[in-house]
């Protein structure tokens, strides 16, 4: 027992380890690392196990009872999908365990919930157009217009997640070519490709910085005389200046950077790319996580349908 911990449970201590080992080990971002605990801890706090060869199926069957009577914070129940998120991160804890050779509970034996079908927010035509052009239609300063104006452009021309854009350095984009590497979740690489408009506009963006700051987007504050003063754009900064554009070009939805990223996927499929490609294109592990953008394959196999199915005789009828 550590001297550090000394009332933690086993069950605490190999949690903690899960944590490092899924950060170190497999490259988690902090962002998942806090959720894991949350959900992990939660479990704790209501199961009161303090072993891990005390868990059982009754457990995991009463957790989902209980997950299920929750409530986030706008008093609502939580959704399928969240109470999936505590079950994934429990399954991966209890790999880690047997991985080790330590007793408790074989994670096959936890099965998710059946979820509805994700629907997929994306934006095509005049409400894309409108949002690519918002920023230049402002009265912010022409630095901020040519920032934003290159972020909106970078996010639908590779499929970036907001994280990945405001990791990006100068130094990760070159701009004599039409493509670059981005590490992505999992510390996985994989390589994007930019459009002429995002080319050009990250060069009208770069070519108005006067800072030797090594961020991609930074913010522009006057006051920041000196390069160790200036912040690069947080996520969060950068989300809300999407949804803020999304209303000023009249986009009724909310729009997010997620929305983009299913903008850039919709718009590789709707144009004859195969989803194995568009898979590999935004950093997807799993293809499943990919098929749902199969509503629009879907649609393409109905467009091909009518448009090429019995032909002949309706042609014969003339």
């Amino acid at each position: 027992m550590s001297p550090a911990e000394p009332h933690a449970s086993e069950l605490e201590r190999w949690i903690k380890r899960f944590l490092t080992y899924i950060v170190v080990e497999r490259g988690a971002s902090e962002l998942t690392k806090r959720n894991y605990e949350f959900y992990l801890t939660r479990f704790l706090a209501y199961s009161k196990l303090t072993k891990p060869d005390q868990i059982t199926l009754d457990d995991i069957r009463d957790f989902r009872l209980y997950l299920n009577q929750q409530q986030n914070k706008r008093g609502e129940r939580l959704m399928k999908s969240t109470q999936n998120y505590h079950l994934i991160a429990l399954r991966s804890f209890l790999k880690y365990l047997a991985k080790n050779d330590v007793e408790t509970l074989a994670p096959e034996k936890i099965e998710l919930a059946k979820t509805t079908e994700r629907q997929v927010n994306f934006l095509e035509g005049e409400d894309l157009e409108r949002l690519l052009e918002a920023p230049l239609a402002t009265h912010e300063p022409k630095i901020i217009q040519a920032r934003d104006k290159a972020i909106l452009e970078l996010l639908f021309s590779t499929g970036l997640r907001v994280s990945e854009l405001a990791r990006l350095k100068r130094d990760d984009v070159n701009l004599d070519k039409d493509e670059f590497t981005v590490r992505g979740k999992g510390g996985k690489l994989r390589v994007v490709f930019l459009s002429n408009q995002a080319r050009h506009f990250i060069q009208q963006y770069l070519n108005q910085r006067r800072d030797e700051h090594p961020a991609m987007f930074t913010r522009h504050d006057r006051a920041a005389k000196r390069s160790s003063e200036i912040k690069p754009l947080t996520p969060r900064s950068i989300q809300r200046l999407v949804t803020t554009y999304a209303k000023l070009a009249g986009v009724a939805k909310r729009v997010t950077p997620h929305t983009l990223r299913h903008s850039y996927a919709t718009d590789l499929l709707m144009n004859g790319a195969d989803i194995r490609s568009v898979q590999s294109m935004l950093g997807h592990a799993s293809i499943t996580t990919t098929q749902i953008y199969t509503h629009i394959t879907n649609q393409q196999l109905r467009d091909v349908y009518k448009a090429f199915h019995g032909r002949r005789r309706r042609e014969s009828r003339r």
